[in-house]
């Protein structure tokens, strides 16, 4: 008679239950046929097994499919552990890992297209699934998160965040014109009247009269410069027209509606993706290698809007990169550069300055329907040099 199974409850039951529960040795897991031996033997014998050859069968015709179902498995299970643990915090990938492996029905490494963490984590990298980074104490990565409930949070608070900065600029240009316009009626009260007279050649005629026995009759005297004229060293004041414009001009209808239209536009245009074929950008990771940090490359192709495929302007290399591994670049004055984000999101234009410390430009647009605007303080990030 066959030995049959442990009865539940006693040591050897238990016994087996443990040494199930627990992990085995990789190299004894048969993940074709999902079955964990305990030692060489048992691995052996079941490489014999008529079931195990038949999978064995199904898999060599058609290897590439099964690697790639099981590279993909892998590695949704490892980033969702990553996601759900960690979120967007900086940890260590092989936390991560032991993490993913302490289910013991995960699917190993061994059957992926990957020999090791270390070529997985890179993977991670060069596809923009996570910020990846090499330390003494081994690699670390950070979650990109591009869930799409996620990223709607982020741009309701983007929006609301700009908002409350419009308010602010309203309110803001609310007290500069309250201001403007106090200094305009202190002027306007403390100025002086010019004196006016019809016919510009007409003489002033001045009789003094002392006592009733003395006449003194003075000649006619023409004036060269009009009384209470205001000298050369003041600005002199400009002669009061009906319908005339003042010093300070209200802005009209159509500097408002202009100034209304760029505030939809920057609300509508300002997005979390900046990346544009023909810009010109600089790597700022060291993931990819020390040669590649802080060059410059051209834009050849933008990937789901938030990778790009670069051709590295110093070796001619094309890598493909996430946007969070790259900057933008600001040309020399003068140069043309294309704006990347807000209300002039897509237009070319030319670079007239350069503010260091605020950190903007200001710009003259030079496609669309307002070309030839000026533009001031456009933040450097909006903005990139063009190849």
């Amino acid at each position: 008679m066959g030995k049959g199974k442990a009865e539940v409850g006693t040591p050897k039951y238990l016994a087996n239950k443990m040494k199930a529960k627990g992990l085995q040795k990789l190299r004894w897991y048969c993940q074709m046929c999902q079955k964990q031996c305990r030692d060489e033997n048992g691995f052996k014998c079941h490489t014999m097994s008529e079931s195990h050859q038949r999978q064995i069968l199904l898999f060599a015709g058609n290897a590439g499919r099964f690697i790639d179902g099981f590279s993909s498995e892998f590695m949704t299970g490892y980033l969702q552990i990553l996601r759900r643990q960690f979120g967007t915090k900086r940890v260590s990938a092989n936390k991560v890992y032991q993490d993913y492996i302490s289910d013991r029905h995960h699917l190993h490494m061994n059957a992926t297209k990957w020999h090791s963490l270390s070529e997985f984590v890179k993977y991670l990298g060069r596809n923009g699934h996570c910020v990846v980074d090499e330390t003494e104490k081994g690699w670390f990565i950070s979650y990109i998160d591009r869930d799409p409930e996620t990223l709607a949070m982020q741009e309701k608070m983007a929006k609301k965040q700009k908002m409350d900065k419009d308010d602010e600029e309203r309110l803001a240009e609310f007290i500069e014109e309250q201001v403007r316009r106090g200094h305009k009626e202190e002027e306007a009260s403390t100025s002086y009247t010019e004196l006016k007279r019809q016919n510009e050649e007409e003489t002033i005629k001045i009789n003094l009269k002392l006592g009733l026995s003395s006449k003194v009759e003075t000649k006619p005297i023409k004036l060269e410069k009009r009384p209470l004229e205001p000298s050369s060293d003041c600005p002199k004041e400009k002669k009061y027209k009906p319908g005339s414009s003042s010093e300070f001009k209200k802005p009209s209808a159509l500097d408002e509606l202009i100034r209304e239209e760029e505030r939809k536009k920057e609300k509508v245009n300002r997005k979390d993706h900046w990346l544009a074929e023909g810009i010109v950008v600089k790597l700022v990771t060291k993931s990819l290698g020390e040669k590649y940090y802080k060059e410059k490359g051209v834009v050849l192709e933008v990937i789901d809007k938030y990778r790009a495929k670069i051709r590295m302007l110093e070796t001619g290399d094309k890598i493909k990169v996430d946007q969070s591994h790259l900057e933008t670049v600001i040309p020399a004055i003068g140069k043309q550069i294309l704006v990347l984000n807000g209300g002039y999101r897509g237009n070319t234009a030319v670079l007239k300055g350069i503010d260091t410390d605020n950190y903007c430009v200001t710009i003259q647009i030079a496609s669309g329907p307002l070309k030839g605007r000026i533009v001031k303080s456009v933040q450097y990030e909006d903005i990139s040099k063009l190849f």
